[in-house]
C-alpha cells in the first residue's frame, strides 16, 4: 500500500513539475535588471543580472510607445515591443507588453504564435477581426469582432492573427505572460526559413504545386534576408 502511496505522490509531484515549468520561473529576488556585459553580473535567473545596488529608475522606464509604429510594409502594420530587450528591469517578472498599429482596411498582424506566452489584446482605435485557431486535431477557429476598449485573449502557443476592417487606422495593445514571449510568423518560417525547406516537403504538405512553392519561398526568402 505505501509503494502505491509513493507512486501517486511521485507522479502529482512530476505533474506538478511540468506545470510549474510551462511558464517563466518565479524571480528569486525582488528584480534583476538585464546586462549583456557579465564583469558586473552577480545573479543568473534568465538573462545576467545587474548588481541591484547599481540598478536606477531607467532600468525600468521606456518612453514611446504614444508614437505610431511605421506600417509602411506588405502587411501594413507594425508591433512595437516593450520586453526585457527594450526594458532590462522586466528580466525574471515574467510579463511585457506591445503596441500594435494597423492601417485602414487591410492591416494584418499575420497568423503567428507565442511559444512562450499567451497574449491579452485590447483595442484602443479602430475595427479589429481577430482569432486564434486550437491544436490538432480539432483546428477550432474562435474568431471576434472588436471594438474600442474591447478584450480578446490568445492562448499560449495558439496561432492567432489580427486584421483591420475599419476604414481607419487601428491600435491596439498588448500584454503577454512572459518577459521575452518570442514570435513565429508563420508564413514567414515555413516559407522564409534559412536554409530553406525541401519544395517537396512544403508542396506535399500544402497540397500545392512545386513552383508555386518555390515562388513562395523566394518572395519569402527575400523578405526575410
Amino acid at each position: 500500500m505505501k509503494g502505491v502511496q509513493f507512486l501517486v505522490a511521485f507522479v502529482l509531484l512530476a505533474l506538478a513539475s511540468k506545470l510549474i515549468s510551462a511558464s517563466d520561473p518565479g524571480p528569486l529576488q525582488d528584480f534583476c535588471v538585464a546586462i549583456n556585459d557579465t564583469k558586473d553580473g552577480v545573479f543568473v535567473n534568465g538573462k545576467f543580472c545587474k548588481d541591484p545596488k547599481l540598478a536606477t529608475a531607467e532600468d525600468f522606464f521606456l518612453p514611446g510607445l504614444n508614437i505610431p509604429g511605421n506600417t509602411s510594409n506588405q502587411v501594413g502594420s507594425m508591433v512595437t515591443p516593450a520586453n526585457v530587450q527594450q526594458i532590462p528591469g522586466l528580466n525574471t517578472l515574467g510579463i511585457s507588453l506591445v503596441r500594435i498599429d494597423y492601417v485602414p482596411y487591410g492591416g494584418l498582424n499575420p497568423p503567428h504564435t507565442h511559444p512562450r506566452a499567451t497574449e491579452i489584446l485590447v483595442v484602443v482605435e479602430g475595427t479589429l477581426s481577430v482569432g486564434f485557431v486550437t491544436s490538432n486535431t480539432d483546428n477550432r477557429l474562435f474568431t471576434k469582432v472588436l471594438y474600442p476598449g474591447d478584450v480578446f485573449i490568445f492562448p499560449e502557443g495558439m496561432i492567432h492573427f489580427q486584421f483591420n476592417i475599419g476604414s481607419t487606422n487601428a491600435v491596439a495593445f498588448a500584454a503577454l505572460s512572459s518577459q521575452n514571449p518570442g514570435v513565429i510568423t508563420i508564413a514567414n518560417a515555413v516559407f522564409g526559413s534559412d536554409p530553406a525547406i525541401n519544395p517537396d516537403v512544403l508542396a506535399n504538405a500544402f497540397q500545392l504545386d512545386q513552383n508555386i512553392v518555390k515562388q513562395l519561398q523566394s518572395r519569402f526568402w527575400w523578405d526575410n534576408n
